[in-house]
């Protein structure tokens, strides 16, 4: 009898349990160090001198980083906002609008941000933004707003659209025979269900806006710094465990939002399955 061929596994190649190691090691280890230094007592990156939270409270009592947190917790609140509203309406009008012309563009161009390298985006928003600074006299936030609300569209967009293809369609129909008008039906109907996708993708939007630095530090105009911003000019300057606590407060942010997208998205998906 004829061995019957095993499925390929990657598990059994030469050498990738190293490789797996190697890659975890140096993703996480620079992570781990940071945190661990962030409690630092001393002044030393690179030595210990003693448990403290000395750096957190130095931090939480920063005016300079006071400002830039609230800054770009605002920033970002709008910006998600924005794109989240882009992106439910661009879900909807290409899940629900049939093969309409120019459907494959819409989707190209909706998530040009994830093809395109983040710095010709930034370079092409700064470009656009100082001719119409010259223009129009004005340098407020809104131009970070904007730069930010366009680059998180995309990822607004992926969680919404996932969930709108995996809905069943029958109660929407239904609402459309019981003479629901279309937004009536929207409204009652597909944004209850679509929901969770919605919530996923804005924390996912916000995440990204709230970590952005490339688009940030191109567009920004004086006197407008973000957290991580800020964090890259003091890095420039002078590194101290300050910065390693900033960063390690941002770090928790951003893995609780991932976490809860995360549970958000299973649990979508377990529904969508089982519905």
């Amino acid at each position: 009898m004829a061995n019957r061929s095993k499925a390929f596994d990657p598990r059994r190649q030469f050498g990738f349990t190293a490789i797996a190691a190697f890659c975890f090691v140096v993703l996480y280890l620079p992570i781990i160090l940071m945190v661990v230094f962030s409690f630092n007592g001393g002044m030393a990156l690179t030595s210990w001198a003693g448990f403290s939270f000395n750096w957190y409270i130095t931090a939480w009592q920063n005016e300079a980083v006071q400002e830039a947190t609230v800054r770009s917790v605002v920033i970002a609140t709008i910006a998600t906002l924005i794109s989240t509203v882009v992106a439910v309406l661009a879900a909807v009008a290409m899940g629900r609008g049939g093969n309409f012309r120019g459907r494959n563009a819409m989707f190209t161009l909706i998530n040009q941000p994830l093809m395109v390298p983040e710095i010709v985006t930034a370079v092409s928003l700064l470009v656009v933004f100082a001719f119409v600074k010259t223009r129009t006299g004005y340098g407020g936030l809104g131009y970070l707003v904007l730069a930010h609300s366009a680059f998180c569209v995309p990822f607004a967009f992926m969680p919404v659209r996932a969930r709108l293809q995996g809905m069943d369609r029958t109660l929407e129909q239904a609402a459309a025979d019981l003479y629901a008008s279309p937004w009536r039906a929207f409204r009652r109907v597909t944004l209850p269900l679509l929901w969770p996708g919605v919530l996923a993708g804005a924390m996912l939007a916000f995440v990204t806006s709230l970590d952005d630095v490339v688009i940030t530090e191109f567009v920004k105009s004086a006197g407008q710094e973000t957290l991580p911003t800020y964090m890259l000019g003091q890095m420039r300057r002078n590194l101290t465990p300050e910065t390693n606590a900033i960063a390690t407060v941002l770090l928790a942010v951003s893995v609780v939002l991932v976490v809860a997208f995360f549970f958000i998205s299973r649990e979508n998906h377990s529904k969508t399955h089982h519905s």
